[in-house]
């Protein structure tokens, strides 16, 4: 018998090890994501807002809702394309809904305001939701009459049919966060981490969003 064990030993080891790769190279496989796109003003600020929630694992910043492709920055601010400044938010629903999402959106923006958001004004900076699908929109039509029931006020982001969303350029992705410097901006030279913060703050986001849900806020003086 325990010859038997010897010379069984290496068989043994050699299975042992190639469960082991293949465990390796086929990782058990992850729930599927969803998207959900919205617009709230400055990219830059939502990207940084919902990369915080726990069950969000990518915030990408880009242009949809128009009619003109592959926009540029320029052309999207300059006005005319009809797209908006938006976000693609990727999220695990079995860490963190949509309803959930949805909810914190609208009360980390101003949805009363029509002209842009903030400092921001114009048509590539307001607020609107993008949904797929019947029961997608019945539940961000449902978000903004809760949302418009606790704020005592009309709102004005609308509900939309998702269009092709459309990638920014490299320098926008995570922005808030790049400590790359740059020499030519209104505060002079510094990283885009630091012109972000003074941005955000300068642009008035916070205290506008704070004034209108209070505590109610999720993101306002992160």
């Amino acid at each position: 018998m325990r010859e038997w064990i010897n010379i069984a030993k290496p068989a043994i080891l050699s299975v042992a090890i190639v469960l082991g790769l293949l465990v390796e190279v086929h990782p058990a496989h992850a729930g599927p994501k969803e998207t959900l796109t919205v617009a709230g003003g400055c990219f830059w600020c939502v990207e940084a807002d919902f990369e915080k929630v726990p069950g969000v694992s990518e915030v990408v910043s880009g242009y949809t809702g128009g009619k003109v492709d592959n926009p540029t920055y320029k052309q999207v601010t300059r006005g005319g394309t009809g797209h908006y400044e938006a976000v693609e938010i990727m999220f695990d629903p079995a860490k963190v809904s949509r309803e959930k999402l949805l909810h914190m959106f609208l009360r980390s923006i101003d949805p009363t305001d029509a002209g842009g958001q903030f400092c921001d004004r114009g048509a590539s900076y307001r607020t609107a939701i993008f949904v797929g699908n019947e029961k997608e929109r019945d539940l961000a039509e449902r978000m903004v009459a809760e949302a418009e029931e606790d704020l005592g006020r009309e709102i004005v982001t609308p509900v939309l049919p998702k269009k092709k969303f459309y990638k920014a350029e490299k320098y926008h992705q995570d922005y808030y966060k790049s400590e790359e410097v740059v020499l030519f901006t209104r505060f002079g030279p510094t990283t885009r981490a630091k012109s972000y913060k003074k941005y955000r703050k300068g642009c008035g986001r916070d205290a506008r969003v704070r004034q209108l849900w209070g505590n109610a806020a999720p993101f306002a003086g992160s």
